[in-house]
């Protein structure tokens, strides 16, 4: 409950509110952080009763001669959980120091029970961790996934819908979603899923409208991209997690994207990548390097073929458009204002985006 590398953060905090000589102590009486380092791993017996007899003890200056390895100053039980876990001492005149002597037991108190969530909240994420990755490859719910599922409170009973959100995070952004989200319910969690994907379990709402609106939420604090899979049992979560990742392959930055929504996509993903790299060699290839006309022929398909609208969103003249086509199509043989070629070289640039991802 209170290790040393605790104790020694905790006379750093505090140093920097007081000047004072600060020692943490075991309750078997042993320094084991001090701002003093040469009192490090000495014996305390003054720490020692006030852990004992759990209670605020004064050391006055004739107690440094009757009780081994103490000093002037003030001894402070520490509490957790209604149980002494150390002693917090204060060197320096007792009058002085002991107005703020409880304030820094408390504050002691409050850093120890942060420490200790953080600890058990980091043990629950690595243990949902390996429970839904175990999960998403068993072949069936066996008894100890179940009960693993029990011990963090999986709801194994409902349909399930596994959502992926790529963006940004850190190790904290779990607790920050976890709160955004808001599941007065306690069935939904979220787990992290390599270092920029964040995997949402979520445990079916009888409102579907309730699920878009605070996806719409998520997007709009993570400034990512989402991919949700298709409702399904427990039994086949690793359809669910597939097809979730289905859909976050396709989805653009700020958007969301719905599995059973997936129409081209859901063929596209069948393909072989060998077949896709030599696709994209046949088409793109002599594109290499050209960016910008890569760039241009992108948003003319993002436009819906539209050269009016493209040269809009380029804020370019629609002549020079007309030129940076014309140039594509001398460049790959490929006339995206035809139909076939249109098609191939959507297709090629989408497995390219595949690939890049």
């Amino acid at each position: 409950m209170l290790s040393t590398f605790l104790a020694r953060n905790i006379i750093t905090d505090v140093k920097k509110f007081i000047h004072e000589d600060i020692i943490i102590v075991s309750i078997d009486g042993i320094i084991i952080a001090s701002s003093d380092e040469s009192r490090v791993g000495t014996f305390h017996e003054g720490a020692l009763l006030c852990a004992k007899e759990r209670r605020t003890m004064i050391i006055y200056k004739e107690d440094e001669k009757r009780l081994k390895g103490v000093k002037n100053g003030l001894n402070l039980p520490i509490f957790f959980d209604k149980r002494v876990i150390g002693v917090i001492g204060i060197t320096g005149d007792p009058k002085a120091i002991l107005p703020y002597g409880e304030l820094l037991r408390k504050m002691t108190e409050l850093l120890v029970q942060e420490s200790y969530y953080s600890e058990e909240r980091q043990w629950r994420m690595r243990g949902l961790e390996s429970f839904v990755y175990d999960w998403l490859k068993a072949d069936e719910l066996s008894s100890p996934l179940r009960e693993r599922a029990a011990i963090f409170g999986v709801d194994l009973m409902r349909d399930k819908q596994f959502i992926l959100i790529k963006s940004s995070f850190t190790y904290s952004s779990v607790t920050e979603l976890t709160r955004l989200w808001d599941d007065g319910r306690g069935l939904d969690f979220f787990i992290h899923r390599g270092h920029d994907r964040i995997l949402l379990v979520h445990t079916v709402h009888d409102d579907a409208a309730v699920l878009r609106f605070k996806l719409e939420k998520l997007l709009g604090f993570t400034g990512g991209r989402i991919g949700v899979g298709q409702i399904v049992t427990p039994e086949t979560a690793a359809i669910g997690f597939t097809q979730a990742e289905r859909a976050l392959l396709t989805a653009k930055p700020g958007c969301i994207v719905y599995e059973q929504d997936l129409r081209l996509s859901l063929c596209l993903h069948d393909i072989r990548p060998e077949t896709k790299a030599e696709f994209i060699k046949r088409i793109l290839q002599k594109a290499d390097g050209h960016d910008e006309l890569i760039h241009t022929v992108r948003t003319f398909f993002d436009q819906n073929m539209s050269l009016k609208q493209t040269a809009e969103t380029l804020n370019i003249h629609i002549n020079t458009l007309h030129y940076r086509l014309k140039k594509w199509q001398d460049l790959t043989n490929q006339n995206v204002r035809k139909t076939e070629d249109a098609v191939s070289t959507y297709l090629a640039l989408q497995f390219l985006d595949e690939r890049t991802k």
